[in-house]
């Protein structure tokens, strides 16, 4: 069973900062209270015991809200002194970890079944396996075609299925590739579209649960009103 997650919580915001200057875009308040609470509250019902939080861009904040422990899990971070990237954040954060690992993005918040998500990815002896939703017009959000087993055979389509920005990560992915620990690259742009063409096994699960990209104004004031309860 997966008892650890990656936080990726380490960019810029940069199309936030109007809307909640001089805080970390994790740490955006959602009715009273920072996103980051939300997903971690989500990861401790999911069965996740341990969190590292991978930061960066005004890592003090969040490091000062929750310290060592949040309720019954344990925190440690994974701090970038200088911009990694989402590939390169991850990286750092994964190179203690002997076990996958399930890894999400710190704006975002994926209702999905990390029960089946896991016994999908152990089934398929994937190497990285990535939670799908659909969504129609498939706006900012990266295409995805899979074939009948779910194996992603294309990324940047046209299909209205789309990454939903929770994945489990095998904590080798990195040994198929030439980046060393401190180079910056991205873990969508960069690896997903090698792994397409890698002989590691890349899957994907749709998932119908409530998706929240709080990466823009208009979808972080729509939070407030789907994560009230």
């Amino acid at each position: 069973m997966i008892t650890t997650s990656i936080i990726l919580a380490g960019g810029l915001g940069t199309r936030l900062k109007k809307t909640i200057p001089k805080l970390p875009k994790p740490m955006a308040p959602i009715n009273g209270r920072p996103f980051l609470e939300y997903q971690i509250d989500f990861l401790i019902h999911q069965g996740i015991t341990k969190i590292i939080i991978s930061v960066g861009y005004l890592s003090q904040i969040i490091i000062d809200h929750f310290g060592n422990k949040y309720k019954n899990v344990s925190i440690e971070y994974s701090k970038e002194n200088t911009p990694l990237g989402t590939g390169g954040g991850l990286m750092k954060a994964l190179k203690n970890q002997k076990k996958p690992v399930l890894v999400i993005n710190g704006d975002t918040f994926f209702k999905i079944d990390l029960i089946e998500f896991e016994k999908f990815h152990s089934f398929n002896n994937s190497n990285l396996t990535i939670s799908l939703f659909r969504t129609n017009p498939k706006k900012r959000y990266m295409g995805i075609d899979i074939d009948s087993k779910g194996e992603i055979i294309s990324l940047a389509s046209d299909s209205d299925l789309v990454n939903g920005g929770v994945y489990i990560v095998e904590p080798t992915i990195f040994n198929s590739f030439n980046y060393q620990l401190g180079d910056k690259f991205s873990f969508e742009d960069d690896i997903l579209f090698e792994l397409v063409n890698n002989s590691l096994k890349l899957f994907g699960k749709e998932f119908e649960g409530i998706f929240i990209d709080i990466g823009i104004p208009e979808d972080y004031y729509r939070a407030h009103e789907l994560l009230i309860n």
